[in-house]
């Protein structure tokens, strides 16, 4: 199935699952992460995905604490086609990171988000971290009981181990698991991609092209502007070296083949199955149509083969497992504020 201009869609999910773009957008560098950003700028970029076929824009109430809900919102009103997911339990302060997935304040991170995006019902719910201090299955509990009253659509997790995630599909039946995927890091066809696809669970990768490195353009002066990069271990020393000759090799079967290493790095995870749908994050409009025209790439077993023997998964270096955001340990009464 392609829409209008070409875009193939994909179904998230085989339980009455989520269909929607075979790219998304994922928008948190809009708001942090990634350098200084401009609303103006954002805006252009969201309505040149919608151009390219996009449909799916991923955020969190985390995402510059509101702000890009609230961005994308605005952004998207009047746009019929653009289904958004969004994400809670993580909470961004001046005093650092908590998380708060409690029951009893599920609902009311969810009417939150739903105010500042305008919208009457969100397509994808994530939770976004495991909440350590509250049981997993109470939680997603809490989120079913957002589905009945016609809040969200669909239900998904990030970031979980292949044991929760069959812990919270048990629960209420999880239309996409989110997590890091990319050709420079492969730790979850290990054990969680088989177990999603087991239970019949979408996969969306994001950081798709390793947080900018798999485009062939990201420069060295600006790693350190970068938060996500400074502390990510795939970006010092001998590790960055060795991933920066993968990237060259990368860029050279890219050219023979008459793409860019971003779009290679795209089409072969599109490539993997028709129940993965990335979601690539970019500042720019340029950019948002580069990335969606990989959905049109279709690279047959010779040139996967050829990926495979070219740029090995051992190859890469750095364990991104190393890098965690700091958490402060959430109170013990009272809401987190979104």
């Amino acid at each position: 199935m392609r829409t209008m201009d070409g875009m193939e869609q994909r179904r998230l999910g085989t339980h009455n699952g989520l269909t929607t773009s075979a790219i998304g957008l994922g928008c948190m560098g809009l708001s942090q992460g990634y350098g200084p950003t401009d609303d103006e700028t954002s805006t252009r970029t969201i309505h040149a995905a919608l151009d390219a076929g996009i449909t799916l824009f991923d955020t969190a109430m985390s995402y510059g604490q509101g702000r890009n809900e609230a961005l994308l919102g605005h952004a998207l009103h009047g746009f019929p086609q653009a289904q958004i997911a969004t994400k809670f339990g993580i909470a961004r302060r001046e005093s650092g990171v908590v998380l708060d997935a409690h029951p009893d304040r599920v609902r009311g991170y969810c009417e939150a988000s739903l105010r500042r995006l305008g919208r009457e019902i969100i397509d994808l719910y994530y939770l976004h971290r495991v909440d350590p201090d509250v049981p997993l299955a109470d939680t997603i509990g809490a989120m079913s009981t957002l589905v009945d009253a016609g809040l969200v659509r669909h239900l998904g997790v990030s970031e979980v181990t292949a044991q929760q995630l069959e812990e919270a599909h048990r629960v209420h039946p999880i239309a996409a698991v989110q997590f890091e995927w990319s050709l420079m890091w492969r730790e979850p066809e290990h054990n969680l991609i088989p177990e999603a696809r087991r239970l019949g669970i979408g996969l969306v990768p994001y950081s798709p092209l390793g947080r900018g490195l798999l485009t062939a353009a990201l420069e060295r002066h600006e790693i350190p502007q970068s938060t996500f990069r400074a502390m990510d271990p795939r970006f010092t020393g001998e590790a960055l070296e060795g991933n920066l000759r993968q990237i060259r090799v990368l860029q050279q079967l890219a050219r023979g083949l008459g793409v860019s290493a971003g779009q290679l790095a795209l089409a072969w995870l599109l490539a993997q199955g028709d129940d993965v749908v990335p979601i690539p994050g970019t500042r720019s409009p340029q950019r948002v149509m580069d990335n969606a025209a990989a959905a049109r790439i279709l690279l047959d077993d010779g040139a996967l083969n050829d990926l495979k023997a070219a740029v090995p998964d051992s190859g890469w270096l750095g364990d991104r497992r190393s890098f965690a955001v700091p958490v402060t340990k959430r109170p013990k009464s009272g809401p987190v504020k979104s």
